[in-house]
């Protein structure tokens, strides 16, 4: 199920932040969203899930307009979203966290046990507190929390962030199998925003470069050496 994004304007005050703005995320692909700080990113992904609204242009996913959607519907719809900074619950315990990311679907549906093969630290940890766990732990945390209602679209904001070197070799693996195989058989749409230009070069099926609020280039991953991207990117 595709991410098909045409034409996003939108605006903060009298400041024009996203500048007609396309991109596309295909099923069973890691779409990685590269530019330096401030020039839109996040915004773009907050607009995508429908937490800031955009002026004009649509989002679609899988054929289904989401443009108007609410959050809520936009996750119900499928898409998942993993927070710049995590954003978990600090005083929920980290299977409390785990349950919400269940809120769109029926009551008792139980945490998918495959989080626990993707995540097993989290496992472990079912009885902790969020806020007592490591921030590579939380991360992780974080995108099992997103994927508990299995999304077909998965957004991660900047997920190295912070985070230990082991934990960001865990985490790549993950994205990856998401994209090749999914959860259950149902490969993912990925759109990763990233700063980190090595961990999104390796994950790269197709990159997106922003500059200013506008997509400044874009192609299929294998060409981003030969393009010089990271000299594009580099702050």
């Amino acid at each position: 199920m595709n991410l098909t994004v045409n034409n996003i304007q939108q605006y903060y005050g009298g400041s024009h932040i996203l500048r007609d703005v396309s991109l596309e995320a295909k099923q069973g692909e890691v779409t990685v969203l590269l530019g330096r700080n401030g020039v839109g990113k996040t915004t773009l992904l907050k607009s995508l899930m429908g937490v800031v609204p955009i002026k004009s242009g649509a989002v679609v996913l899988g054929g289904q307009d989401l443009t108007k959607a609410t959050p809520y519907e936009r996750a119900r719809a499928g898409v998942g979203y993993v927070p710049q900074g995590r954003e978990i619950f600090a005083r929920l315990t980290v299977e409390e966290n785990l349950m919400m990311g269940l809120a769109t679907q029926p009551g008792g549906t139980p945490i998918p046990a495959e989080l626990f093969e993707l995540f097993p630290v989290l496992k472990q940890m079912l009885h902790r507190r969020g806020g007592d766990l490591s921030g590579g732990q939380q991360q992780q945390l974080a995108i099992a929390r997103a994927l508990a209602a299995k999304p077909k679209l998965l957004i991660l904001d900047e997920p190295t962030e912070g985070i230990q070197p082991s934990i960001i070799k865990d985490i790549g693996r993950v994205i990856r199998k998401l994209a090749d195989e999914g959860m259950q058989g149902q490969r993912m749409a990925v759109l990763l925003c990233e700063q980190y230009y090595d961990f999104a070069e390796e994950l790269a099926d197709a990159y997106l470069v922003m500059e200013r609020g506008e997509v400044i280039a874009k192609g299929p991953g294998h060409e981003m050496q030969a393009k010089g991207i990271r000299q594009l990117v580099a702050i």
